[in-house]
C-alpha cells in the first residue's frame, strides 16, 4: 500500500513471465528508449501490459524507481494505470493495464487505421489530454512537467479515450516553482519546446507546447518530421500557421474529415494550437486557459496567434542532443527556479 492510499502490488517474476509466455515476441507490443513492453494475462484473466527495462538501456534504477513513484500517485481517467512492479535479479518490469489500442501513432498515422478516427473521437482526444496535462499540473499531489509527450506516449483504450503514459523522464516542480534549467536535454525533437532543446529550459509552458504539436498532428493526420531534421519540424509548424492566417486552414485538416468535420471549430482548434506553439513561453496559454478555450462558446475571443519565428541555426549550432524516444533524465523536486521566469498566460493555472 502506498502513501497515499492507493494500493501497490508487488509482483514475482515467475507470475510475470507466465502472463507474458516468458516475454514472447508474440506478444510484444512495443519497443522505446527504456525497453520492450509485453501484452500478458494474469491467472485470474486481467489483462496486463509489462514495460521491461532493457539491460543495454542507458536508463536505470533511477528512472525505473521515478516512474513508480509518479504513476502510482497518479489516478486519473486520462493518465495510464500502474498497477505494479516487479525487481527481481537483472530485471526491472512495471506492470500497468493493458490499453488495447496501442499507442496514438499506430492508429492516427496509419492509411488503413485511420478512418477509426472521425472528427467526434479526434476533438474527445484533444480534449481527453489537456485534461490528463491539466490534472499533471493542478490536481494531482505533485507539480509535474511531463517533458516527453509525443503521439507514441498517448495510449488509447477500447473506446479511443486517450491515456498520457511513459513517466520516466518526468519532473517534480515545487509550489512556488515555476522554471528549472537542466544540462540533460531529454524528450523528442519535433515536440520539444524551442527553450527546452537549445537552453534546457523546461516550465509547464513546455508540455503546452508538445500538446500543440499533438493537436496539429491530430486534427492534420500527418506526423511532424522533426525528429531528426530539425529544419523540416519548423516547417510543419509554418506551414500550419500560413494556411491558417491565410484562411486556408480547412487544407490543414486531414483530408477524410473535411467533408464531416464543422469547419469553424477545426480553425478554432488550429488557433488553439497555434497559441500553444508560440516561441515565447510567455504568450502560450496555460493548461487551464487550453481547457477554457476548447470548451470556449463561440462568443469567446481567442487571441490571436503571432508567426513562427524560430531561427534554424540557433537549432543547428546547439551542441546539445536529445533522446529520440524515452528520455534520461529523472524526477527530483528541482528547487532551481528563477525569480525571473515566465509569467503564466492566465493567472488561474
Amino acid at each position: 500500500m502506498t502513501d497515499n492510499g492507493v494500493e501497490m502490488q508487488h509482483f514475482n517474476l515467475c507470475t510475470i513471465k507466465t502472463a507474458t509466455n516468458n516475454f514472447s515476441d508474440a506478444n510484444k507490443l512495443g519497443e522505446g528508449g527504456f525497453g520492450l513492453v509485453y501484452k500478458g494475462k494474469l491467472t485470474n484473466g486481467k489483462e496486463i501490459a509489462v514495460k521491461r527495462l532493457s539491460m543495454n538501456s542507458k536508463q536505470g534504477l533511477k528512472e525505473f524507481e521515478n516512474e513508480v513513484m509518479l504513476i502510482v500517485k497518479l489516478q486519473h481517467r486520462n493518465i495510464v494505470r500502474l498497477l505494479g512492479c516487479c525487481v527481481e535479479g537483472d530485471e526491472k518490469l512495471l506492470v500497468y493495464e493493458y490499453i488495447p489500442n496501442t499507442g496514438l501513432d499506430a492508429v492516427l498515422f496509419d492509411p488503413s487505421r485511420c478512418t477509426e478516427l472521425h472528427w467526434a473521437k479526434r476533438a474527445n482526444i484533444i480534449n481527453g489530454i489537456a485534461r490528463g496535462l491539466q490534472y499533471l499540473r493542478e490536481e494531482s499531489r505533485l507539480k509535474i512537467i511531463h517533458r516527453d509527450l509525443k503521439a507514441s506516449n498517448i495510449l488509447l483504450d477500447a473506446e479511443m479515450n486517450p491515456n498520457i503514459s511513459d513517466f520516466g523522464t518526468a519532473r517534480i516542480f515545487g509550489d512556488n516553482q515555476i522554471e528549472a534549467n537542466t544540462n540533460r536535454v531529454v524528450g523528442t525533437y519535433g515536440y520539444m519546446a524551442p527553450e527546452d532543446a537549445m537552453e534546457g529550459l523546461f516550465s509547464f509552458k513546455t508540455d503546452v507546447y508538445s500538446f500543440g504539436v499533438l493537436m496539429l498532428e491530430i486534427l492534420s493526420g500527418k506526423k511532424n518530421s522533426g525528429f531528426y531534421d530539425l529544419d523540416s519540424n519548423m516547417k510543419f509548424i509554418l506551414t500550419a500557421w500560413r494556411l491558417w492566417s491565410e484562411g486556408r486552414g480547412m487544407e490543414l485538416i486531414d483530408q477524410i474529415l473535411v467533408d464531416t468535420c464543422p469547419e469553424k471549430e477545426a480553425l478554432r482548434l488550429i488557433q488553439i494550437a497555434l497559441l500553444c506553439l508560440q516561441e515565447d513561453p510567455n504568450l502560450r496559454p496555460t493548461m487551464a486557459s487550453v481547457r477554457l478555450l476548447l470548451a470556449a462558446s463561440k462568443s469567446i475571443n481567442i487571441p490571436q496567434p503571432l508567426a513562427p519565428t524560430f531561427s534554424i541555426d540557433r537549432f543547428a549550432t546547439s551542441d546539445r542532443s536529445s533522446t529520440t524516444g524515452a528520455g534520461i533524465g529523472f524526477a527530483t523536486s528541482d528547487q532551481s527556479s528563477k525569480s525571473g521566469a515566465a509569467v503564466a498566460f492566465a493567472r488561474s493555472d
